[in-house]
């Protein structure tokens, strides 16, 4: 029996991830900041992406809807799927239009606009956030806690408070910066599956190339 409640409460605790949910029913966004040069060195540069040759800083990885607790995903929609266009235009900020797609497909069907509406949603949101600059003077592999990269982030944001931002580590590297937004783009507590902040001390970060 005790097994039995311990599995129940375990999946209880579960985020409540769902695909196919009803577009545009969702409670706020995440906006996740992805660090372009460890990318390229976790996974980028096997693949030979053309972002890994490009001197890219923070990216836009994504605009997501989310629920309080856990996400929608791949959402049916009667919108236009985007261009080649639409996509290759969200390249300067998102690294490749390749990810532009994914993203559109996966996430921006669930936020119930158009393909040109999420896109520019995105480009407005990661407006919002100025990235720290101090990141881009890094010339050489450098260890530091992740809480660094948090800081960073809020001196720079006066409007964001800790409960909502959030940074995520991968095979020892800093990953991404994810920022919880309002669906006016305005800061929000992220909800308790999204803040779990990297505690690392030692976290490798590239410099930009």
């Amino acid at each position: 029996m005790r097994a039995l409640l311990a599995a129940f409460a375990l999946f209880a605790a579960a985020p409540a991830l769902a695909d196919g949910e009803p577009a545009g029913q969702f409670d706020y966004y995440v906006m996740s900041l992805s660090w372009s040069p460890n990318w390229c060195r976790m996974e980028g540069d096997a693949r030979n992406s053309e972002q890994c040759d490009a001197d890219f800083g923070w990216v836009l990885h994504g605009l997501w809807p989310q629920y309080h607790r856990g996400w929608p995903a791949y959402c049916p929609t009667t919108e236009r799927q985007p261009s080649r266009q639409q996509t290759a235009g969200m390249a300067d900020i998102m690294g490749t239009s390749g990810l532009a797609w994914h993203q559109w497909k996966k996430h921006g069907v669930c936020s119930g606009l158009s393909a040109s509406a999420y896109y520019a949603l995105s480009r407005e949101a990661y407006g919002t956030v100025a990235r720290p600059a101090v990141f881009r003077k890094l010339d050489k592999p450098v260890k530091l806690p992740a809480s660094v990269v948090e800081e960073a982030f809020l001196k720079a944001n006066p409007g964001l408070e800790k409960d909502m931002v959030t940074v995520t580590c991968r095979d020892a590297y800093i990953q991404e910066v994810r920022v919880c937004l309002s669906r006016d783009l305005t800061p929000v507590p992220c909800g308790r599956d999204v803040v779990k902040d990297c505690s690392m001390k030692d976290a490798l970060f590239e410099p930009i190339r």
